[in-house]
């Protein structure tokens, strides 16, 4: 190749190497409190009222929200009057950041994939975006894995550095409902997943690194999958463990050391059972795929998140695109590059320097 044929690839190379200088480390900023008092009062809009009414959801019952990011979909599931979580309403997700995988140190832009609980003083009604749910990240398992980061958000303003990111109208009727579960309980759940814990997404991540700690949380997905009910999180021996509980015939509390060897436990009958059932047909079908050569999804280097569908259009031109892909099994030996900051609001230095790049 002459000197001329590489001039092209190299300014590309320099310009993705000016960017990743200026990205310096951001966290969102959905922690700021001051914003004026009355964005505080919030409540459940006629429409919403009518669906809990048809769905048969009592009020001020306890929700879990579902987050997907491939999909950039968050759900609302929330108990009904037979006491089992049904699916309310799907909130397509504006903005999130970094790629597929768990957040793992401050400033990598990573939207966290895992199961966090969240308490009253994780909610502030006076972010500087709009309203805000603190994730709760690092949880227990976060920690035990050494990993790091602050003021992971949902939040309003579809900015996000870290964050998965709404609309205003979005988070204050999410805010709304999770303020209503927390009336007379401690805690509700967030799960989020890199995607939707199907054998077909299972089948074209297969060769993701991150494989691993994403089948683990299959497992929790699928608890909750099969039963309709929140399952109980605890971790030991660095991993997270499902409806754990004590054995028949002992009377020794469960003691889950996050770093440590797990305790002896079982999982209830009916709960293991179904669990199975649904791994061993998810399976079968895994199976299926590959044996078919299933397509295997590239892996991506430098591409900094991504939105619902449903936004492009309001959103147009919103990504740098310099990612590089990298096919499976090309062989290529192309260097991971840093993420590429995204051309919106978020502050970041990059955005700074060079403005709205096309």
């Amino acid at each position: 190749m002459t000197h001329l044929q590489h001039q092209p690839l190299f300014r590309a190379f320099a310009l993705l190497a000016a960017l990743a200088v200026a990205l310096m480390p951001v966290r969102s900023r959905g922690e700021d409190g001051n914003q004026p008092a009355e964005k505080a009062a919030s409540v459940l809009s006629p429409e919403l009222l009518s669906l809990l009414h048809q769905k048969k959801m009592p009020e001020h019952s306890p929700i879990i929200l579902r987050i997907f990011k491939e999909e950039a979909e968050l759900e609302v599931w929330k108990q009904d009057a037979g006491g089992h979580f049904q699916l309310l309403k799907i909130y397509p997700v504006c903005r999130w950041s970094g790629g597929l995988g768990p957040k793992l140190h401050e400033g990598d832009r990573q939207t966290p994939e895992g199961f966090y609980a969240i308490i009253p003083k994780q909610m502030n009604p006076n972010s500087h975006f709009y309203r805000a749910i603190n994730i709760g990240f690092p949880n227990a398992f976060d920690k035990a894995n050494n990993r790091d980061g602050s003021f992971l958000m949902i939040h309003g303003d579809c900015s996000s550095s870290g964050c998965y990111a709404m609309t205003d109208e979005q988070i204050a009727e999410i805010y709304s409902l999770a303020s209503d579960s927390l009336v007379g309980r401690p805690s509700f759940q967030i799960q989020a997943y890199p995607f939707r814990m199907t054998p077909a997404n299972i089948a074209r991540h297969r060769s993701n690194p991150h494989m691993a700690f994403w089948e683990m949380l299959k497992i929790g997905n699928d608890h909750f999958e099969t039963t309709h009910l929140e399952p109980k999180v605890d971790v030991c021996n660095r991993r997270y463990v499902f409806d754990a509980q004590q054995p028949p015939n002992s009377s020794l509390p469960l003691i889950f050391d996050p770093k440590g060897p797990c305790p002896v436990f079982v999982i209830n009958p009916d709960i293991a059972r179904s669990v199975l059932q649904k791994q061993h047909a998810d399976d079968l079908e895994y199976a299926r795929l590959v044996k078919n050569n299933a397509a295997v999804a590239p892996i991506y280097s430098g591409l900094d998140g991504g939105m619902n569908e449903g936004f492009h259009a309001k959103f147009p031109g919103i990504i740098i695109p310099l990612a590089i892909v990298l096919p499976p099994g090309s062989g290529s030996e192309l260097p991971q590059l840093p993420p590429v900051p995204w051309t919106d609001k978020d502050g970041s230095l990059a955005n700074i320097f060079f403005g709205a790049l096309p």
